[in-house]
């Protein structure tokens, strides 16, 4: 019997298209599939209340078959809220990737609000022959009301395999002045890029952001350098909006693959 928070989508080829094979969730996870344009399959996720409280616990588990496109939103940003006794929300998502399948994970940021604890892990198994997208973004909480950073703790990381390889462990940690080390930044984003699919559009951002020197006091500030098969961009901005324009602006191919703006709408 599947514990409360668990949730299981599978997307099949079912005639010329990606469609839902499997979409189960047990509150308090709650999974849409909005219809889209083009091939891509959507699976938009949601948590009563819009958040996690302290305790609670999500476990996604998402298989792309071969040939498949999809794509994972969410309906809104995700709020943490305030720990009791020091308990951690979490979240764990893990995609299985087949032959030539295609996984887009683009989520609304989390924003941990003050006393926050937070934990988030991901990991993706991929084919050699498939591609992943997977954009991760926090913001500072509630910072147009004074609260900037002040949650007790977050723990984000991200491993991918390609064939049963590690080809990236990306681990975040934040505690203690987490104020001070952030500085007059809000928003904090990252953005895998593998496969061989995605080969032209990885090249073609490592060389554009390569070629952009960042000014002092530019806002966003931004990276991106190589991994095994793929990219890792980073950016932070003085807000979300200004980092989504980065990632509109830096990788205009998501809406193709996609079908659509992944922040256009989520209903």
């Amino acid at each position: 019997m599947a514990c409360a928070g668990e949730g299981i989508v599978r997307f099949a080829r079912i005639g010329d298209r990606t469609s839902l094979n499997r979409i189960a969730a047990h509150s308090p996870l709650r999974l849409f599939s909005p219809r889209r344009a083009g091939d891509c399959a959507w699976v938009v996720s949601s948590t009563l209340g819009g958040g996690l409280l302290a305790g609670d616990q999500i476990r996604l588990d998402v298989e792309v078959a071969p040939n498949c496109s999809a794509v994972l939103g969410t309906q809104a940003v995700t709020k943490i809220y305030r720990s009791i006794d020091e308990r951690a929300s979490m979240q764990e998502l893990h995609g299985h990737l087949d032959d030539d399948a295609l996984l887009i994970v683009a989520p609304d940021p989390v924003a941990c609000f003050a006393g926050a604890v937070y934990e988030q892990r991901q990991r993706f198994d991929l084919s050699p022959s498939s591609a992943l997208v997977v954009v991760d973004w926090i913001t500072s909480g509630r910072w147009a009301r004074g609260e900037r950073w002040e949650m007790s703790r977050c723990r984000l990381r991200t491993d991918v395999f390609v064939a049963g390889q590690q080809v990236l462990r990306d681990a975040v940690r934040l505690d203690g002045d987490i104020a001070a080390r952030m500085g007059r930044f809000n928003c904090w984003a990252s953005v895998v890029l593998i496969g061989r699919r995605l080969a032209g559009v990885i090249e073609k951002t490592l060389k554009s952001i390569a070629g952009d020197a960042v000014e002092a006091g530019a806002d966003p500030i931004f990276s991106a350098g190589p991994i095994p098969g793929g990219a890792l961009v980073r950016v932070a901005g003085g807000s979300a909006e200004m980092v989504l324009q980065f990632l509109r602006r830096r990788l205009p191919f998501l809406a193709a693959l996609a079908g659509e703006d992944p922040w256009n709408r989520k209903g």
